[in-house]
């Protein structure tokens, strides 16, 4: 498993620093991510934005100015010369947007999942490879340093060769984030494991340094479909119904979203290829918002506490009855910016990819693995949850990729 690309040398059209034109569809929360790049890289500018909602559309001219050229589609943004464009819209068109771009000639990065399916997320690896434009996903997970620190500790071999990895992912606004627009369709999003499960995915693939080959879930959507109050927030974004407080407890809700056919409740059981095993568990009704690792090895263990600078990774690696702190902890490092420093962190590495095709931290293979096993899943969890294997990928799709895209 490759879990760095191999550097490309520059070209004199893409050569470090020079200013990038960029683009951006869809605009709504996550095409903030965007503005973020720009703010992080002088010399790169945002010139056109795609999206068909009217207050998406002077969003724009909000985040990027008055000279940012408004389309409602995304084939738009090909009459203006782009370098690279975000693709953060909704996740089940993520393929279709990235591809038209791709074919273009244009570099893409697009958000995660990747794509809804394990046929699109294929369609999206092979349009980069035949145009040799360059693809990039958001992992910034992979950017975050409670996960940097966990996979330092791995490397350090401070837990032995590692044999399990379980994930619980307890998330304390899902009924607002999830359940109150677009996200709660499975037209949408197939299912909330590739949502928001396809990155705790890539952070198990990445602790245990192997790919799930087989996979079984069980879940259902055993909260919300109780909720009988529903609104249509077309054209809104999540910050103006979020509350924290008053939208709580879950069955207190109002105004979820008219069509709700995702499960608010799931749990994989995974097979590496590497013989290591691995869990993940998803609930939307958490009263807390964190996720929690356990990572164990053949001489220890690691967990951590938190995920931001207040929270801690803890170590045992002796034989022991309940430690609370471990027999070593440490404190998880701070880093400006959203999510923790990842995203800065990550958008940096993108703009340097696209101008110099520079080592990533993020890997495209393993967004794609995210997504295959994620879809696996859902189909095993709609079904009889029985064992299901993972669809492998092309290996000249995976050669290519793992030498970082040459072109």
């Amino acid at each position: 498993m490759a879990t760095n690309v191999s550097p490309v040398p520059a070209s004199s059209s893409t050569s470090e620093g020079r200013p990038l034109r960029l683009g951006l569809v869809g605009n709504g929360n996550r095409g903030v991510i965007a503005r973020t790049a720009v703010e992080a890289d002088a010399a790169a500018t945002v010139v056109a934005v795609a999206d068909p909602h009217p207050r998406a559309q002077a969003r724009a001219v909000e985040r990027f100015g008055a000279d940012v050229a408004v389309h409602e589609d995304v084939t738009g943004l090909l009459e203006h010369r782009l370098d690279a464009a975000f693709v953060t819209s909704l996740d089940h068109q993520h393929a279709d947007h990235a591809i038209t771009l791709l074919e273009a000639g244009v570099d893409v990065f697009v958000d995660k999942p990747m794509a809804t399916t394990v046929a699109d997320a294929d369609r999206m690896l092979r349009t980069a490879r035949e145009s040799g434009s360059r693809l990039y996903v958001g992992h910034n997970m992979r950017h975050m340093p409670v996960i940097g620190l966990m996979r330092q500790l791995i490397a350090e071999g401070r837990i032995g060769q590692v044999k399990a990895v379980w994930c619980r992912y307890f998330v304390g606004d899902g009924g607002d984030r999830f359940f109150k627009d677009w996200h709660a369709e499975r037209s949408n999003v197939n299912s909330l494991l590739l949502q928001k499960g396809a990155h705790d995915i890539d952070v198990i693939h990445w602790f245990a340094d192997g790919y799930t080959r087989r996979v079984s879930a069980m879940g259902s959507l055993t909260v919300y479909g109780e909720v009988a109050d529903r609104a249509d927030h077309s054209g809104q974004m999540v910050t103006e119904w979020l509350d924290r407080e008053k939208n709580w407890p879950p069955l207190a809700q109002r105004g979820l979203n008219p069509v709700i056919d995702v499960e608010d409740l799931s749990m994989m059981t995974m097979q590496l290829d590497n013989g290591v095993y691995a869990t993940y568990s998803e609930c939307h009704y958490a009263p807390d918002y964190w996720r929690n690792y356990t990572v164990i090895g053949t001489e220890g263990r690691i967990e951590n506490f938190g995920i931001g600078d207040d929270g801690v990774v803890r170590l045992w690696n002796r034989r022991s009855e309940f430690l609370e702190h471990g027999h070593e902890e440490f404190p998880i490092p701070t880093a400006p910016g959203g999510h923790h420093g990842a995203d800065p962190s990550l958008l940096r590495e993108f703009l340097a990819f696209v101008r110099t095709g520079a080592p990533t931290r993020t890997s495209v293979v393993a967004a794609r693995e995210a997504v295959a096993t994620a879809a696996t899943a859902t189909t095993s969890m709609r079904t009889d949850s029985s064992a299901i294997d993972v669809p492998p990928l092309d290996p000249a799709l995976r050669d290519y990729f793992d030498a970082g895209q040459p072109r």
